[in-house]
């Protein structure tokens, strides 16, 4: 027994060794001079942290399942263009699924975009101030958006989003969380801003407009325990809704928005806090328990079809 022993105890040992020498720290600046260098850098490897220093840097395109973290007030306050002209923080591309943007402060236009419908992306503890839309995931499922502050919205023809759930291209997304984020301040619309539309603290978005293939699913992602507060400069041009789900063909019939949640969050800032589009979306949606003055408790087709969820917990 005492020898079966010490081999377990041996082989935990060389276990601990082997996922311990997985992850290494390189530091910007330090080891690198910019987070792209670090980044296409071959020693980086996946699970890697790469720590930004004090001071403003520039945003990249990430390609590595890595973790950035900011420490002392960091700032990304450039980087890579947007095709559209606009400035990006951190867009996400192949290979970059499963990396981790954590502790930074954004003052770019396109904070953090999906470029390449990459899944499982964590982004926490982020302050964006300003932008055109904060956190911007298309096409990417099981994303983790919890704990950031988003400090006023502006408009370009578009945009004025905190957080984005969306597809474009006839796929699934799903399992995207967005959790305890507090979003707040003016919605500042562009002085020659057509108008038309909303801006939103927190939308779910199937785009088919301009015979985009919009989404085949839009499922079972989960809006829960957020606080929105906004207020639009010029509404009469363009308001903002603290929460939408939007299907552009605006079709009842053909639902492919269903069977997500947005439950316990504080819309009480905003004064037009829920936006649907269809208008039956609250039917296939659970939309539960929100402070403010309409969806405070699911439609009843939609409780009656999932009524085990309103069961009481044996515990």
């Amino acid at each position: 027994m005492k020898k079966k022993m010490i081999l377990l105890t041996s082989a935990f040992f060389m276990l601990f060794l082997v996922s311990g020498a997985v992850a290494a720290e390189w530091n910007v600046p330090g080891d690198f001079a910019a987070i792209q260098e670090a980044i296409d850098s071959p020693n980086v490897v996946t699970g890697d942290r790469i720590k930004v220093g004090a001071g403003e840097h520039a945003g990249a395109l990430v390609t590595k399942a890595v973790e950035i973290k900011g420490e002392d007030g960091a700032a990304i306050a450039s980087g890579p263009l947007h095709p559209a002209g606009l400035v990006q923080g951190f867009r996400i591309m192949a290979g970059g699924g499963g990396a981790s943007i954590k502790n930074l402060k954004f003052t770019v236009d396109l904070a953090i975009m999906n470029g390449g419908a990459q899944d499982n992306v964590t982004v926490r503890h982020c302050v964006f101030l300003n932008a055109i839309q904060a956190v911007s995931n298309w096409r990417g499922s099981g994303w983790d958006i919890s704990h950031n502050k988003i400090i006023d919205l502006r408009t370009w023809n578009g945009g004025g989003i905190g957080i984005l759930i969306g597809d474009y291209n006839g796929g699934t997304v799903q399992d995207n969380v967005v959790l305890h984020n507090h979003i707040s301040g003016t919605l500042h619309v562009a002085a020659n801003d057509g108008g038309g539309y909303n801006g939103s603290g927190i939308v779910l978005y199937a785009d088919f407009r301009w015979g985009r293939l919009g989404t085949q699913s839009l499922t079972h992602n989960r809006v829960l325990k957020n606080k929105v507060a906004l207020v639009s400069d010029t509404p009469d041009v363009v308001d903002v809704a603290a929460f939408e789900m939007t299907d552009t063909r605006d079709d009842p019939d053909s639902i492919v928005i269903a069977d997500n949640a947005a439950v316990s969050n504080n819309f009480r800032g905003t004064a037009q806090q829920i936006d649907l589009t269809p208008d039956n979306l609250d039917q296939y949606n659970l939309i539960l328990m929100n402070q403010g003055r309409k969806h405070g408790w699911p439609h009843m087709k939609y409780f009656k079809h999932h009524r085990k969820m309103f069961k009481p917990h044996d515990d």
